[in-house]
């Protein structure tokens, strides 16, 4: 996916991933936490949140630093960050600015930054040794990056199906999953790590978590898919409209294996890595 592509992909999907935030904190509360804890930040910080999307984790680390730290929430969709300065102002936050930006081609000088965190964003990145390179270089000395991402598909069954039954449907060939650029591209155990290593930092480690997303019913599931999940809604946009039904009933039918009598639980795992300048 170029990076127009995927400015175009998450411009579609930003009011959807709004809407969702409430569920989307719930999901992701715990692990943004530890992330947000790997990545040191404390009170008086300039923190840097890359691919910040709609915001949910930049408030968090607003929280953290505190009225004499600072967030720069970075995003490629500029889109997105219109309800990120939105969440910003209704929380009452002047810690947080926003900034539309590649991050493979940071606008920042070298060593700005006290801490950066970068939550389901760097597996889209078609070059992630690049863009950690250029992360690493906005830091300064002793300050720690963590980032978040999938885990590898047998992991992540509910992904695994929303791919691989897209593409069917689509006629498009099946891709590799730990191709740059997908959903689970750094999820090979091992690999997010050693592209750390290789881009400079030092220190490092990965955390793995189960982070289950936890919804009423598989439709509630669906509804949220149907909203905000940009790389599955962009393989499915140029069906007509009988065969995208087609294939959102298979997914349907699928995912409802999660279904139990307390609720849709869907299995989703995560990894934790963090590296210092």
């Amino acid at each position: 996916m170029t990076t127009h592509d995927t400015r175009t992909t998450w411009d579609a999907a930003a009011a959807g991933w709004h809407r969702h935030a409430p569920e989307i904190r719930a999901w992701l509360r715990i692990p943004t936490t530890v992330m947000i804890d790997l990545a040191g930040v404390q009170s008086g910080h300039s923190v840097l949140d890359l691919a910040a999307g709609a915001g949910d984790q930049t408030l968090d680390a607003a929280t953290r630093t505190g009225p004499t730290g600072h967030v720069t929430a970075t995003d490629l969709s500029p889109a997105i960050l219109t309800f990120a300065a939105q969440a910003a102002r209704t929380a009452g936050h002047r810690n947080i600015t926003t900034r539309t930006a590649d991050i493979a081609h940071l606008p920042f000088p070298d060593a700005t930054f006290d801490a950066a965190i970068c939550r389901l964003g760097l597996m889209f990145l078609p070059d992630p040794l690049a863009g950690l390179a250029e992360i690493r270089r906005t830091l300064k000395p002793g300050a720690r990056f963590a980032a978040m991402v999938f885990a590898a598909p047998d992991l992540n069954p509910c992904l695994r199906i929303l791919m691989t039954t897209a593409l069917r449907h689509a006629g498009l060939p099946q891709r590799d999953p730990f191709a740059p650029g997908g959903l689970t591209s750094l999820g090979k155990p091992g690999h997010l790590q050693a592209l750390f290593q290789q881009a400079g930092f030092r220190a490092t480690s990965t955390t793995r978590l189960d982070a289950p997303f936890a919804l009423p019913a598989t439709a509630d599931y669906i509804a949220f898919l149907q909203d905000a999940a940009g790389p599955i809604l962009q393989i499915l946009a140029p069906l007509p409209a009988a065969a995208r039904s087609a294939a959102w009933a298979d997914i349907t039918t699928q995912l409802h294996a999660f279904q139990t009598p307390q609720g849709w639980s869907g299995p989703n795992t995560l990894l934790l890595t963090v590296g210092t300048r």
